[in-house]
Formats: structure tokens, sequence, C-alpha cells
């Protein structure tokens, strides 16, 4: 659905900030997610160092956020923009377990004279796939995105935009943001996306089937996994909470130390209850990359098993690290992809002629 698309941002971010040089001026008002309800930091105030307002100079406020069902509230959203008014409604995130309310705002958004935002940083594979919602088609003016999350391919950024926005889209980014787009990443780029036409729909499909999953496994075994009566999660990722055990640091760690790797993630009600980034309530758990290498739903129970014997029985640590990387050892080769280069050159080739 995408008038014009442009590869040259280096990095999810560099998109973002090129965004917001072609859309707004330093003084506006931006609508996005808090970092607690899953906004990340490059739409930080100032105040937090966040790029939005220290970098771009932009004034914050954030989406009225429905805890329960981890989304935007639509009713206090509609309220608030007519309030606030802002040059830029923004929405996605890094906390992402469900569609965003785009066709639902964004009429409302240009009423009020906004542009409409979505950074797609973690979820442009899904979208590419047709597993996840179309936020150019609902509303969005300007997609951006990462490149190296659910659409696997190099550490790089993309935007994609309205045809009518190209040109100042591709000026906010060079010369505004970008004097060296990275060339040694343009191939690499490339062919990841040559593998999303090829096998984007079945690898898509997987990760969400996978992240339901594992939800789930988790659940059964009495981890407190958020949103269960949703079905936890739409997306790739899924949020637990681990107050019962430890803070999400702590958690973090002792899984690190059993060849588990996740990340600990602040939950939304996490700030007034007093705790901080560093030591917050939850984890964040994505399927991408075990999906990537072959895994399905019955694997998600074993590594669900693997997690509740270190955070809930506490387990050796030691003697779980060594299980996994025996359990890993069957899993070596990557899936959803071209077997060589030539071939995804090849298939690239055929599709520009």
């Amino acid at each position: 659905g995408a008038g014009h698309a442009y590869v040259q941002p280096v990095s999810g971010v560099v998109a973002n900030l090129a965004m917001y040089t072609a859309r707004t001026r330093p003084g506006d008002t931006m609508m996005c997610l808090s970092i607690p309800c899953g906004g990340h930091i490059s739409m930080g105030k100032e105040g937090m160092g966040g790029t939005a307002g220290a970098v771009h100079g932009l004034t914050i406020e954030y989406w009225p956020f429905d805890e329960k069902r981890m989304n935007i509230d639509v009713d206090a959203a509609v309220k608030k923009l007519r309030e606030v008014k802002p040059k830029l409604a923004l929405f996605g995130g890094s906390v992402f377990l469900f569609p965003h309310p785009v066709r639902e705002l964004a009429d409302v958004a240009r009423e009020v004279g906004a542009y409409v935002g979505y950074d797609a940083a973690h979820v442009s594979g899904l979208i590419a796939g047709g597993q996840f919602q179309h936020p150019l088609r609902e509303g969005v003016d300007i997609m951006t995105c990462s490149t190296h999350k659910t659409l696997p391919g190099p550490q790089h950024g993309m935007i994609l935009c309205r045809r009518e926005l190209a040109e100042a889209v591709n000026r906010a980014v060079f010369p505004g943001v970008v004097s060296n787009h990275h060339l040694h990443s343009m191939a690499a780029l490339a062919v990841a996306l040559a593998e999303m036409m090829e096998f984007g729909r079945e690898y898509a499909a997987q990760i969400v089937k996978n992240a339901r999953a594992l939800g789930r496994a988790m659940y059964e075994r009495g981890l407190d996994v958020l949103c269960p009566d949703l079905g936890f999660t739409s997306s790739h990722t899924v949020v637990v909470s681990v107050t019962k055990y430890g803070d999400g640091g702590e958690i973090e760690k002792k899984l690190e130390s059993a060849n588990i790797i996740l990340n600990r993630n602040l939950l939304p009600w996490d700030i007034r209850e007093g705790r901080n980034y560093k030591r917050p309530g939850g984890i964040r758990l994505g399927t991408s990359e075990v999906t990537r290498i072959g895994m399905k739903e019955r694997e998600m129970e074993e590594i669900a098993e693997f997690i509740k014997r270190v955070v809930i029985d506490g387990e050796s640590t030691q003697r779980i690290a060594q299980e996994v990387s025996e359990f890993r050892k069957d899993y070596q080769k990557l899936h959803y992809c071209f077997d060589s280069a030539a071939e995804a050159y090849e298939y690239i080739a055929l599709k520009k002629f």
C-alpha cells in the first residue's frame, strides 16, 4: 500500500528522526505511547533523552492506554486528540502485542490537523507476511521500520509513505539525518526483502503461532503471562509479569545464565508501583529467531518448561544451560530463506525483469 519506499535510513531510530523532520518542527506536539506502555526511546520526552524530545524538540503527549488489553484506549484517545491537537499522531512501539486502532483514530487525527505515523520496527515482517494490520491501508501517512526484527535482514532502517510525501521524506533523510547510508548493507537488505516476498507469509504465520503457543505454555505452567483472555498476543512478542519471583532484571540474568536470552521490560503500571527500567516487573520474549531456525509449537512447550524450571522451580541454571545447549543442537539450519546468495540474486533478477 505504499506509494514510496526509501531505504537509506541506517536504523529504525534514524527513520523515526527523519519522519519527525519531514512532518514536524521543534515545539510541535506528538502523541505516542509512553515507554512503560510500549513506546520506544526514540519517542521519548526531552527529560529522558528521547529522540523526539531531546533531539528534535517535540512536546510529547501520551496515548491513553488500556492496561488490561495492552492497547490504546480508543474512546479516551479520541477525546485527547481533540484536546491536544498534535502535529503527529504516532502508532506502534517496542512492546506491541496487538494491532493498534489506526482505522478508528486516523480520521480524528486528520480532523485536528495531524499527520499519522506508525513505527513498525518490531512488526514490519508480520505486516509484509500478511499476519498483522496493514497500516498504510488503514490511514497511516508514514511508516518507519528497522529491518532486523520480524523482517530478518541487516541492521538498517526503511521508510514507507504516501507518494505525495516522498520528496519531504527523502530530503529529511538526506541531507537531513544521513550522509552515508551504509551501502554495504544494501545487498543484504535486498536479499531479505526477496526472501520475504518468497517465504514471508509462511514465516510470519509461524512466528505468530509460536508466540501464542509459547504464551499459552508458560501460562499453563503458572507464569503470569499478560492478556490470557485475548490469546496472549497477535504478534511475535509475549510479555510476562515476574514480580512473584523477583524483578525483570534479576530474572533476565538468571535466564541468560541458563542460555535463554530475553530482556527485562517495564510494565505499564511499574513506575507508579516504584519500579524502574533497570528493575522492572516484566520480561519480554520474541519468537522470530526460534522460528527462523525451524522451531514450531512443540518446541515452544519445551522452551516454556525450561523457563518455568528457572523462574518458578529455582533449578540450577548451570544444569539447565547444558540441557538448553543440547536442545539447540538439533536446530542449526535457517529456514524461510534461499539456500545460497546466487539463488537469491537470481530471484531478484527474475522479479525485476
